[in-house]
């Protein structure tokens, strides 16, 4: 393979965006893809540069066939020292204020992942950069016990899971996840979660006990209850039948547990939508939500790809009705829509979920987390001592 380097003019220093679709041939790709070899298990099949980056590489074939066994890419996690850990936002159309995030990229590899533009922050692409080179951030739990502890600080429910998932597959290595909320519980501090992961169960012995405070509640993203669509979709997150039986655990020991029916691709995994809601209301899940596809930036084209190679037959209806959602665009930021997407088939969606939410039981009682009993750290120094009287 050889790759070239392509200069940006010098009248254009912004990333020039990928060429246009000819949407006659299902089999164009946006991005050139990366060898299927190198790439087992991953969920996008290229990885282009980010948008900030001032040149665009491209590979090409050279004619050489060459028997050496092509490397498979590996996951390596870089060490992040954080001055800060808590994230505040003022977004009027989601329901909390304040979130830490553990982990950037994600090694679920979710190939829909709306985070995957977050990557060219770093440098690097949204593409397989985004789930195989990873940053950690081992010490953000103590970062978050001197912001607790900060003098005017007010509580209000810190949400987990809001970029990349708290419990990756490295979480079992790093228990950054775990670490935290050590401190949330000590401090009374209330905490919503959002995963697609199993390993959240690990951490019962503290969510179960907060819960019981009031302080606690997780949401389950249950995608689709078909393996082969989620091993393509989500290589390697937790399998349908996994989530379902996290869902009923979690359950079982008193925490509130919502399913996430998130995101439903139209005319892929959108006939679920009423299948999902009941399994999960079975496995214990009281309340339910759902978003539909997003996708910002450069995810247009990662998700453009990932349907050309997996579902070409569908791929421009696909595409066709999601931007039947966003207006004649593939994606529209607009507050109060993002979510939900506008127009008959985004109505229709919204109507579906609500009538099957309602018949099935859900969203009776939403369950409000307490912050009256925050207890904040003691802060360092002098102050902790005169913090005793």
């Amino acid at each position: 393979m050889i790759t070239t380097v392509l200069p940006r003019p010098a009248a254009r220093p912004r990333p020039v965006a990928p060429p246009p679709i000819d949407r006659r041939r299902p089999e164009t790709r946006a991005y050139q893809p990366v060898d299927p070899d190198r790439r087992g298990g991953r969920g996008s099949n290229g990885n282009p540069d980010g948008r900030y980056e001032r040149v665009q590489r491209e590979q090409a074939f050279d004619g050489w066939d060459l028997a050496d066994e092509p490397e498979p890419i590996r996951t390596d996690v870089t060490i992040e020292r954080a001055r800060t850990i808590i994230t505040k936002n003022d977004s009027p159309d989601i329901g909390f204020d304040r979130s830490i995030n553990p982990y950037r990229g994600c090694e679920h590899g979710c190939s829909y992942c709306f985070a995957r533009p977050s990557h060219a922050y770093q440098g690097l692409s949204p593409g397989l950069d985004f789930e195989t080179k990873l940053f950690a951030k081992p010490n953000a739990a103590e970062l978050l016990r001197k912001e607790l502890a900060a003098k005017g600080y007010e509580p209000r429910t810190i949400a987990l899971g809001t970029n990349t998932d708290p419990y990756q597959p490295i979480e079992t290595r790093y228990r950054i996840t775990r670490a935290i909320l050590e401190v949330l519980s000590a401090a009374n501090h209330p905490v919503g979660i959002v995963t697609k992961s199993a390993l959240v169960a690990r951490d019962i012995d503290i969510l179960g006990p907060m819960a019981e405070r009031g302080l606690a509640k997780v949401a389950v993203s249950v995608t689709t209850l078909d393996p082969r669509l989620a091993r393509t979709m989500e290589p390697r997150a937790a399998t349908p039948t996994k989530r379902l039986q996290t869902i009923r655990l979690l359950a079982e020991a008193g925490i509130p547990v919502t399913v996430l029916a998130a995101p439903i691709i139209p005319a892929l995994n959108d006939h679920e939508i009423e299948g999902i809601l009941r399994a999960a209301y079975a496995a214990g899940a009281r309340e339910a939500g759902y978003v539909l596809l997003r996708l910002p930036h450069e995810l247009k084209g990662l998700v453009r790809d990932w349907l050309a190679e997996h579902y070409p037959d569908r791929m421009k209806h696909i595409l066709s009705l999601v931007e039947e959602t966003r207006g004649g665009k593939l994606y529209d930021a607009e507050w109060s829509q993002r979510q939900t997407g506008i127009g008959p088939f985004a109505w229709m969606i919204g109507r579906r979920f609500e009538a099957a939410a309602a018949r099935t039981g859900f969203n009776a009682e939403r369950r409000s987390l307490r912050t009256d009993l925050f207890m904040p750290p003691l802060r360092e120094g002098a102050g902790a001592q005169l913090a005793l009287f």
